[in-house]
């Protein structure tokens, strides 16, 4: 096992931000575009993100621009409900 450390670390980590979408809606957000969540209120968006930093070591910023839901929070298209009953 080598004793030498890497000599480039990734100077880009893991980065969550927690901010507002154009609608008001609060998101938490992570640069990786892997963790997307909404939230009603920003003390209940700043409590995951500040559980989330914890787990994944991350750094919690404020989004200083609106940010751009990944997951669309627009009404269900009739297509896309699941059937009542499995046949």
């Amino acid at each position: 096992m080598s004793s030498e450390t890497n000599p480039e670390p990734d100077e880009h980590g893991l980065v969550i931000y927690v901010g507002q979408d154009k609608a008001g809606h609060w998101l938490v957000q992570d640069n990786g575009k892997k963790l997307e969540g909404r939230f009603v209120s920003r003390s209940a968006a700043l409590s995951f993100a500040r559980g989330e930093c914890q787990i994944y070591h991350a750094s919690l910023e404020i989004a200083a621009m609106p940010l751009v839901p990944m997951i669309p929070f627009g009404p269900i298209a009739a297509a896309d409900y699941a059937l009542a009953r499995a046949a």
